[in-house]
């Protein structure tokens, strides 16, 4: 009866923090959807209030009619997709490599890979800027590539490592048995089997290509390459913030990452606890 009792408590309470802590995740993207749909003077009432009493679609249309939002929405697709197809192309080989073959200084390449992670990227921006401008690719969207790609690809490389160590070695010998060369082994066999971490790997690196705004702040200066973030960015000025119309760019660039979320959820969901157990 007391183990029965303490199982209700344990459950209970796990009921309660779990539902504080989504409470405290949540209220934020609340407060930005309701702000979104609100009138500019609903914006500054006080008490303020968490959801319009008179919804508007205006800050929506206002978003999109001002500037080229076409052009920056263009432009974060075309960064996102290019550093997350590269990304994952030379983590894939990188992380195959890694797991398979034993080299004089690999742990040194693999703890030197790791540690360019700990360095941010603010820390680097003058380094990085002075090579964009060396290579002519100022206000250019190769340079967003190359940046993003650059502080990507350390993480990706470890995970895709991690995903290659959990599929058992006897599979590469039975491959190679069947007259499979390395790469034939990679494509046939273990490709099909990392898929699922493949596309964590894929998403990690989307959304922080989506996210990202110092180098598209830095290296870009018109309208032509700038991107998603920066034109959040155009809303805040040295005289005010219009939040309402903030939040509703917001929310339009939050829509294509709950629209991939919602395409490859059961994917993400495998790729991340890939290696939790084993048969």
């Amino acid at each position: 009866m007391r183990g029965r009792s303490r199982s209700l408590w344990r459950g209970f309470t796990i009921m309660v923090v779990g539902g504080v802590i989504s409470i405290f995740a949540l209220a934020p993207v609340v407060w930005m959807f309701g702000t979104g749909f609100k009138t500019t003077q609903e914006t500054y009432v006080s008490p303020p209030a968490w959801l319009p009493r008179h919804p508007t679609l205006s800050n929506f249309a206002y978003t999109l009619g001002r500037g080229e939002f076409t052009t920056y929405f263009r432009n974060s697709l075309i960064v996102g997709v290019a550093t997350t197809l590269i990304t994952l192309a030379l983590s894939t080989l990188s992380g195959y490599a890694f797991s398979r073959y034993r080299f004089r200084g690999r742990n040194v390449i693999l703890m030197s890979i790791l540690g360019a992670q700990m360095f941010p990227s603010v820390l680097l921006i003058i380094p990085l800027f002075k090579l964009v401008n060396w290579l002519g690719m100022m206000d250019s969207l190769r340079a967003l590539v190359l940046c993003d790609v650059t502080f990507a690809l350390p993480l990706s490389v470890w995970l895709m490592k991690g995903f290659f160590d959990q599929i058992p070695r006897e599979l590469d010998e039975a491959s190679m048995l069947d007259g499979c060369d390395a790469l034939g082994t990679l494509k046939n066999v273990l490709l099909p089997l990392v898929a699922p971490g493949m596309v964590a790997t894929a998403i990690f690196v989307f959304i922080a290509a989506w996210d990202e705004l110092l180098f598209a702040l830095t290296f870009t200066n018109t309208d032509a390459a700038r991107t998603l973030p920066v034109a959040l960015n155009l809303f805040i000025t040295s005289y005010e913030i219009q939040w309402n119309h903030l939040a509703a760019m917001a929310l339009l660039v939050t829509v294509p990452v709950l629209v991939m979320f919602s395409m490859v959820q059961r994917r993400l969901v495998s790729g991340m606890t890939a290696g939790a157990l084993k048969g």
